[in-house]
């Protein structure tokens, strides 16, 4: 099993720029306009950042 990054919608107001996605080293957030962040699992190294920057905790990892 590995972690995997999820994001909890349900959590995420969409209703600003998600601070998550500038703290990323990688750019493996993206987000069009408010709506909630896009993860590009191929660029994320799942260090941790986003997911501990998040004031929502709407970004969270997940065992697979």
């Amino acid at each position: 099993m590995s972690k995997v990054l999820h994001i909890i919608k349900e959590r995420c107001p969409q209703s600003h720029l998600c601070p998550s996605v500038q703290v990323c080293p990688v750019q493996a957030l993206s987000q069009n306009g408010f709506e909630a962040p896009v993860i590009n699992h191929n660029k994320c190294i799942k260090c941790g950042k986003c997911s501990n920057f998040c004031p929502k905790k709407a970004l969270v990892f997940i065992e697979e």
